[in-house]
């Protein structure tokens, strides 16, 4: 009997599938109608052990549990009575769910106003699109604003230009803004409102209704919600949106046929201009959904069709949230994990993606004959204080605030880096650095971080760049109007771009050719930038924050700092998180590295706000983020992928192979060969090339402070070349150049041919030809090589003649090879 209960058990534990609680749950759970004929579509959906798994579409009986407030037709609850009812579904498995609905005011018509119906309508025709009307010179004589953000200009466009015949109070079927989208009357833009349509009608009841323009006492637009939120679906499967929004007013109304959708993953979902999703492949897609600049996602899961026992998630021992987050979404996504990497693919890895250099042969001969159960922890902790560390993250920092000598002056360049350099050093947390950048004043020579400022000397081109620097929002578009693909707004652009209205500087500096550039930075207490679109300046305030008083005559970067350094700011901890996650991983967990818009979701949004808050608990340490990243089971995966997860790129089961960075390349090259890199020369726009003295024989790539000194194979290998604040500029993908260049460039020979490299000296040393394929790989590979390609390599150097130019060419075959160009 105990034999029978043990193998039911164990028959119940691996098919939770069979076991799995299914319900039903009618989405929105409330629904609330105001006015006549006021309606709201509905879901009924499925929800499996307590996640919606799929939409009911067929044989559920829908009906309201009380006669004369509300019908049922088309997928739809539409007003009949004033009341309140329950709206009850049944399934064929007998299974219920109730959804609340109450009705007011059902027998006073809507209102149509212009902001939030009208405009949502030229909208969602894409009337007033870049392509159409809402380019910046309009079309066929007629401008609308870019997706409706200016209401009160476009209803005077509408309804006064052009003799007002745009507008036909006494016939308005004759108003062009009907007649030509409905074709009526020649279009060129085609049928944009069938006559037969919803949107059709309702321009034709505002028309009716006197064409009333925006007011300043409409409800304005609070929030807009998607459902479901989330959803887990198979290949195959379809699924219905649902957007309502919510109005300062309290009505919430049904806005899902003026929606703009979109997907951000293809590959996985798939949705129309309905909101019907349909589930194209395994994976995370997000659907994005905009209304009246406001911004939604719901995410789809798609599990891979495979079978994966729970003996392989089982056996695995989380280290830490990291590793917890990411077997979670493995396991929802039926895709196993590699295994761990061995020894030497760790120590190759961790070194070159934390100090961003080779182990020497020293190093991993010693970490490789160490027996320490914890001797991983312990060379975590040992890279973490190494010189190099400086290096690598100053250099790293320096991309983003765009050290660059073709922008600056020599001495501005180089008290620039010594500041990022010294606060890098220091451990300065994320959020006093900073802090201190926004609110630099002073000497560029004596104060290294005014030079950002440097960089970007107007208040639109300041506020751009900081945005995009430290919270990975590209915000430029909203300078000329409402962002497309965002909520941001012009108002807000120029709001935040009045906080940078009263930074000054005294003395020129010269352009970077000429000059000494030196500059003293200084805020004024009075000056305001004027916004063109209304001619008068927007109160100061950072994105989604309250304004200062205008006139208050403090310095107003103190205000943005605080606000952008916050530890509740939404933005800032969570893209600087994702910068350090890219480099130790290579992909982001959201991608670019940089784009941290919401419409651009994370593909672990768990992992990225637990990340972020683990920086944020730490006080913003990011040591503290490197150290929990690098000891988890999820960095520390091998590379070699399983046929179950080779495909996928996105979600950590393994790790993600990759060309090594320029720099980190360059330097590679020459700590296997022992022969340095010189650097002489500044290139400038144009070709032209200026003499340096800066950077004496032996200083590494990764210790080159600007971006402009001229190297051939950094630029040929993606070097950054910090124009613009974007990660966009830094280019790891290959090349036939690149190829070429490793093949027969001045490089790799140079280094292989100069007289005093590594190869000479083993050779002088009377190195048999064995120990020296052992030491080519330890230095290269951080490995020895294994016993047939030992065989295969000292079978190739007897053949030759010349043993000089045959250890050149082992090098350089190991140099050439994708286990040496790749993290790995």
């Amino acid at each position: 009997m105990q034999r029978i209960a043990l193998l039911l058990t164990a028959a119940l534990a691996f098919a939770p599938a069979a076991f799995a609680q299914t319900t039903l749950r009618i989405l929105p759970e409330k629904i609330e109608l105001t006015g006549q004929e006021a309606s709201q579509r509905f879901l009924v959906q499925q929800i499996v052990d307590g996640r919606v798994a799929g939409q009911s579409t067929g044989g559920v009986d829908l009906k309201p549990k009380t006669d004369g407030i509300v019908r049922v037709a088309d997928g739809r609850v539409v007003a009949v009575g004033e009341g309140q009812t329950e709206l009850i579904a049944t399934d064929a498995a007998g299974n219920t769910a109730t959804a609340m609905v109450i009705v007011r005011l059902a027998d006073v018509p809507q209102t149509i106003r212009f902001a939030s119906d009208v405009q949502a309508v030229l909208a969602k025709a894409s009337c007033n699109s870049g392509a159409c009307h809402g380019a910046l010179a309009g079309k066929g004589g007629f401008r609308l604003s870019l997706l409706g953000y200016d209401s009160h200009g476009d209803y005077f466009n509408i309804s006064q230009q052009l003799r007002g015949r745009r507008i036909e109070l006494a016939d308005p079927a004759r108003s062009l803004i009907v007649a030509k989208p409905s074709v009526m009357i020649p279009h060129k833009g085609g049928v944009r409102l069938p006559k037969e349509s919803a949107d059709y009608k309702l321009l034709l009841d505002w028309i009716s209704a006197g064409a009333p323009g925006p007011s300043d006492e409409d409800p304005s637009l609070a929030k807009i919600e998607v459902l479901p939120k989330a959803v887990r679906l198979a290949k195959g499967d379809t699924q219905q949106l649902v957007v309502r929004a919510h109005y300062s007013n309290g009505r919430i109304k049904d806005v899902t046929q003026w929606v703009r959708w979109s997907s951000t993953n293809d590959a996985a979902a798939r949705v129309d201009d309905q909101g019907l999703v349909t589930v194209t492949g395994p994976g995370v897609g997000a659907i994005t959904a905009w209304f009246a600049s406001q911004i939604v996602i719901a995410n789809v899961t798609v599990p891979y069709a495979q079978e994966v026992s729970e003996a392989q998630f089982a056996k695995l021992q989380p280290r830490n949230f990291i590793d917890r987050e990411v077997l979670k979404q493995l396991k929802q996504l039926n895709i196993p994990p590699s295994d761990r990497a061995g020894e030497s693919e760790f120590l190759r890895r961790a070194y070159l993606d934390t100090i961003g250099r080779l182990p020497s042969i020293d190093e991993t001969q010693s970490y490789l004959a160490d027996d320490s159960p914890d001797k991983r922890d312990q060379l975590i902790e040992q890279l973490l204080v190494q010189p190099e560390f400086v290096d690598y993250w100053s250099y790293r920092w320096s991309d983003i605030l765009l050290v660059n000598g073709s922008k600056l002056r020599p001495k501005a360049v180089e008290s620039f880096y010594k500041w990022i350099r010294s606060h890098v050093e220091a451990g300065t947390p994320w959020d006093v650095f900073v802090r201190e950048i926004l609110t630099s004043r002073g000497s560029s020579f004596e104060n290294g971080a005014t030079n950002f400022f440097a960089n970007h000397q107007t208040p639109e081109e300041m506020t751009e760049n900081a945005s995009q620097a430290f919270l990975g929002l590209s915000i430029a578009c909203a300078k000329c109007h409402n962002h497309p693909l965002e909520k941001w707004t012009n108002d807000q652009y120029y709001a935040m771009a009045n906080l940078f209205a009263r930074v000054r500087a005294k003395g020129w500096g010269g352009d970077s050719r000429n000059g000494d550039g030196n500059r003293t930075l200084v805020v004024l207490d009075r000056g305001d930038l004027i916004q063109p679109l209304t001619g008068k300046p927007q109160p100061p305030a950072p994105l989604d924050a309250p304004p200062m008083e205008i006139d208050d005559p403090a310095d107003r970067r103190e205000y943005l700092a605080a606000w952008l350094t916050a530890p509740e700011n939404p933005y800032f901890a969570r893209s600087i998180t994702n910068r350090v996650w890219a480099n130790f991983f290579g992909v982001g967990l959201v991608e670019s590295v940089d784009d941290m818009r919401v419409s651009n979701p994370a593909s672990n949004e768990a992992l990225l706000a637990a990340a972020s808050q683990h920086l944020i608990d730490s006080g913003f340490d990011l040591k503290s983020l490197m150290r929990t990243i690098l000891q988890s089971e999820t960095y520390q995966r091998s590379s070699q992928s399983l046929p179950e997860n080779a495909a996928e790129k996105r979600f950590y089961s393994h790790y993600y192979p990759r060309r090594l960075m320029a720099e980190v390349l360059l330097d590679a090259i020459s700590d296997v060969t022992d022969a340095p890199t010189e650097f002489t020369q500044i290139s400038f726009p144009g070709a032209d090339m200026q003499k340096t003295d800066l950077y004496p024989k032996g200083t590494r790539a990764l210790q080159l402070y600007d971006s402009a000194v001229a190297s051939y194979f950094l630029q040929t290998f993606g070097r950054n070349t910090r124009d613009i604040t974007c990660e966009c500029e830094r280019s790891d993908e290959p090349s036939v150049v690149q190829v070429l260049h490793l093949s027969n460039g001045d490089t790799i020979n140079q280094k292989l041919a100069a007289k005093e490299n590594r190869l000479t000296r083993w050779i002088a040393d009377g190195l048999d030809d064995g120990t020296i394929i052992d030491q080519v790989f330890l230095a290269a590979l951080s490995r020895q090589p294994n016993a047939q390609e030992r065989e295969a390599l000292l079978a190739s150097l007897q053949r030759e003649e010349d043993r000089r130019q045959a250890l050149e060419d082992l090098v350089w075959g190991v140099l050439s090879s994708s286990e040496f160009l790749l993290a790995h």
